[in-house]
């Protein structure tokens, strides 16, 4: 049987004999590139057309699923759930806040501004007929005990002679101005009323003859006595001028008061001030007996406290730890017998003492 010749597909040429050529287009598909297969692209785009034909009910819902979950997903990037606080979280949040805010202002702080509006200073001073009188006693004593006058007190009773002879006494400034009167004594008081009662010790005014009150603002206005209560060295006093914004304490009854309980004292001690404190009550219901004045009665439901207060402090305000009158500084006690603070002080409560004005707004 003849048999079928066979031909090979294959672009590869047989080689040439020696001394055989080829021609130009024979060279041309010679060199051809061999036939490409299909792209990647394209064969992707093929079996994925075969696969959502063989999946079409499927894929739609495996589609909207995507979607959906895609969208969940931006909505959560755009809007993130905050994240659950631990106790750890507290704890840390807590800290940075005490660490980053400024400390608010001490309770007794708050209280002295509190009360400050209210608080006076009251100077007295002698008319010349008392000073000459007091000087005359003082000379006379003196001698009596046999004790020479320093040479302050001599002076002194020079100008209280020269005083009640009419002479002048005032001394001049570098300037050729009347030097300022000084007070022959010194205590603070607190405005307690709309009408402009103030309440003050006894014994800061009833040794002199003339009043003067300076208000926090600063503005000064001799006073006249309205009422006193020497059981409880308490006495009412009135400016004769006023400032227009008058404010006057707010006071607190005593029922409230236990011992530990914070108070603060304002005052003019030794004519300084006002001048602050601070302290606790050490007792209530308390009595004292003046050492250096006997004829003076003993004196008895006190508030005893610890604030340091000192001579000019008398007659200024005790108030709590709210900025409301509780009592008025009477006294202190020094075993020694000097008139500075020692621990223990005095002060009439203020149901008493605000009786002393005529009525007890308590």
């Amino acid at each position: 049987m003849k048999r079928k010749a066979l031909y090979s597909r294959a672009t590869r040429r047989r080689p040439l004999a020696s001394g055989e050529t080829v021609s130009r287009g024979e060279q041309i598909e010679l060199w051809q590139p061999e036939e490409q297969g299909p792209r990647l692209g394209a064969v992707f785009w093929q079996r994925t057309r075969a696969f959502l034909a063989r999946h079409d009910r499927a894929v739609p819902a495996t589609a909207a699923i995507l979607i959906t979950l895609a969208l969940l997903g931006g909505w959560k990037l755009i809007y993130p759930t905050p994240a659950a606080l631990t106790q750890f979280d507290i704890d840390n949040a807590v800290k940075y806040t005490l660490g980053h805010t400024p400390q608010p202002p001490d309770n007794t702080t708050i209280a002295a501004a509190i009360v400050a509006p209210s608080v006076v200073r009251v100077d007295g001073y002698l008319s010349p007929e008392h000073a000459a009188t007091l000087a005359k006693q003082e000379e006379e004593e003196a001698k009596k005990n046999h004790v020479k006058l320093p040479p302050e007190a001599k002076d002194a009773q020079k100008d209280a002679k020269n005083d009640s002879k009419g002479k002048d006494n005032s001394t001049k400034t570098p300037d050729g101005k009347d030097a300022e009167e000084h007070p022959d004594s010194t205590g603070s008081g607190v405005v307690i009323d709309e009408k402009g009662d103030i309440l003050t010790n006894l014994h800061v005014v009833s040794s002199t003859d003339r009043w003067v009150v300076t208000f926090s603002d600063g503005s000064k206005s001799d006073a006249v006595m309205v009422n006193s209560q020497p059981e409880n060295d308490l006495a009412v006093i009135k400016a004769k001028v006023q400032p227009d914004d008058l404010k006057p304490a707010t006071l607190a009854s005593t029922r409230d008061l236990y011992p530990g309980d914070t108070v603060v004292a304002t005052g003019f001690p030794f004519g300084i001030g006002p001048s602050v404190s601070s302290g606790v009550v050490s007792g209530l219901k308390r009595s004292f007996v003046d050492p250096t004045d006997k004829d003076k009665p003993k004196m008895t439901n006190l508030i005893q406290f610890d604030a340091a207060v000192n001579p000019g402090n008398s007659g200024g305000p005790l108030v709590n730890r709210d900025g409301e009158v509780v009592g008025i500084v009477t006294a202190i006690y020094n075993p020694t017998g000097q008139h500075v603070f020692a621990g223990m002080a005095f002060a009439v409560p203020i149901e008493n003492a605000a009786s002393a004005a005529g009525e007890n707004p308590l």
